[in-house]
């Protein structure tokens, strides 16, 4: 059976699976893949429904996606149904098109054909979370330690997410920056605006720490990577009235950071500049560090060439070796084996009317058919 891309990224826009709900997506892969030959089982963990599908023994090229996406928002601002994945003008709408249902969809089509062809000399393994978009505990590192638990393998990796900003086949990611938040909360003592001596306002506090860390400069930039960032995403204070000081204020600072620095180094250097700024200070500062991952790169080599020239070959374009962007799941990946990832043109992903090329969907399949016929050749 030959596996059209396009009617599968169809059939899965259809399945209404915000994170963490399944609604059938991941039930129809396993179907598919399961009448196809290969062995799958399901990883659920928590709240989270994830698939790990193989084919073959041996040397092993997995594929790594997600099927959960992220909510609609507002439904009178899309001019179709979201989940309805009407075809017009040539794109596939609906939420997931582009991230990244249709990326899925191509890869198990191309694996599903390949496998009907060839005899089973080595291995293709699919693993597919119903959690990326959302805190991601439970998706595809619940994947990793089953894997690890029973001693699954895989060689090399391809992630499906959509890595070309305007045209088809411009950039492949070879490694991702860190992520990282800090949550600080100042905390000093209520009072009257008009006594100001008999309370401890936490706001110039607040206001000089972020000074502080906006104003200085991280790096500016490595051999793979552009200037780590701090942006701060929120200052609160819930204060309505403005004849009161505050007893607290909030704040929140996300950092993306490359290959020169790692997440406790940051750490390091984000505890020493608020213990500075509380010394001088009369009030409380608390921090609290989310780490979401540590920046990483996969060397260029083989495999990254493999990709390249697989692109190349439906394209016409060698992909740029990029590590721009935000995080994926590559960031747990590559703690299992090298990874690339290549997808399609993300410009509407988590956007009102997502969209994606018909045409595109059909590229990339034949691109993953290319890789795959090449990694076993």
């Amino acid at each position: 059976m030959t596996i059209d891309p396009v009617n599968l990224t169809a059939d899965l826009i259809r399945c209404e699976s915000v994170t963490p709900k399944e609604a059938g997506a991941l039930v129809l892969l396993e179907e598919l893949l399961a009448k196809a030959g290969f062995e799958c089982n399901r990883v659920d963990r928590g709240l989270v429904s994830n698939l790990f599908a193989r084919w073959g023994t041996g040397k092993t090229l997995g594929f790594n996606g997600h099927t959960d996406v992220v909510p609609i928002g507002s439904l009178d601002d899309w001019s179709v149904d979201p989940f309805g994945a009407e075809i017009k003008d040539g794109f596939l709408y609906g939420r997931g098109s582009t991230d990244m249902k249709s990326g899925v969809a191509a890869f198990a089509a191309a694996a599903i054909d390949f496998v009907q062809n060839n005899p089973a000399d080595g291995s293709i393994v699919l693993a597919i979370t119903g959690d990326e978009e959302g805190q991601a505990k439970d998706g595809t590192l619940a994947l990793l330690d089953w894997m690890n638990d029973n001693n699954e393998t895989i060689n090399h990796c391809i992630v499906g997410e959509p890595t070309c900003p305007e045209n088809m086949g411009e950039m492949m990611k070879i490694g991702r920056r860190g992520s990282m938040t800090a949550y600080f909360t100042v905390r000093g003592i209520q009072g009257h605006s008009a006594y100001p001596h008999r309370a401890k306002n936490p706001l110039p506090v607040m206001a000089e720490l972020i000074c502080d860390l906006t104003s200085f400069e991280l790096d500016q930039g490595s051999e793979h990577f552009d200037p780590s960032t701090l942006a701060v995403t929120t200052i609160d204070t819930g204060n309505l009235a403005n004849n009161v000081i505050p007893a607290e204020c909030r704040a929140t600072v996300n950092i993306r950071f490359n290959d020169m620095h790692t997440s406790e180094e940051l750490s390091v250097w984000l505890k020493e500049v608020t213990n500075k700024i509380a010394s001088k200070s009369d009030v409380e500062i608390n921090m609290e560090i989310q780490v979401s991952g540590e920046s990483f790169i996969t060397a260029l080599g083989s495999f990254s060439d493999l990709v390249s020239n697989s692109v190349y070959s439906e394209t016409g374009i060698y992909p740029q070796a990029s590590t721009s962007g935000g995080t994926s799941d590559a960031r747990f990946v590559k703690d299992h084996c090298p990874v690339v990832e290549f997808g399609l043109v993300g410009k509407t992903m988590h956007q009102v009317d997502e969209r994606v090329s018909v045409n595109h969907i059909h590229q990339l399949k034949a691109i993953y058919a290319n890789i795959i016929k090449n990694y076993f050749a």
